[in-house]
């Protein structure tokens, strides 16, 4: 009996040291709180005033563990991509899914760019950075 308590307790050990291993470092950063905007910028240009085109992902952006989020104003789902170098952002209230370079993320910042197509000059496209602080 002592012998089957004890595998079990060892089996509960190992399955919760795999679970923590399997979150890694970034997804752990991303996920512990909730960001505020700090800069929303196109062609280095503030982009989050009345009617511009970041004025929606101005506010808190949560990157829920479950996959879930939100993004200012958007609500949808979030996955790492590229080695966990890129976030790929869906909403139903996105016309594309947003695929974003992360430049930088630490406890206390976030940072990404991309570049999003011109309407009016489809060669040049608009280079967005996004930054952001932890709540």
């Amino acid at each position: 009996m002592k012998n089957a308590a004890l595998i079990l307790i060892l089996g509960f050990i190992i399955v919760a040291a795999c679970k923590k291993e399997s979150e890694s470092e970034r997804f752990a950063l991303l996920t512990a709180h909730k960001w505020i905007s700090d800069s929303l910028l196109a062609e280095g240009i503030d982009a989050s005033g009345p009617g511009q085109m970041l004025e929606k992902f101005k506010g808190e952006a949560e990157f829920r563990k479950d996959g879930t989020g939100n993004f200012g104003k958007y609500t949808g789902t979030w996955a790492f991509a590229y080695n966990e170098t890129r976030l790929n952002i869906d909403s139903d209230s996105l016309q594309v899914p947003l695929t974003v370079n992360i430049i930088e993320l630490l406890s206390s910042s976030l940072k990404v760019t991309t570049a999003f197509a011109n309407p009016l000059d489809l060669s040049n496209p608009i280079d967005i950075r996004m930054t952001f602080k932890a709540k």
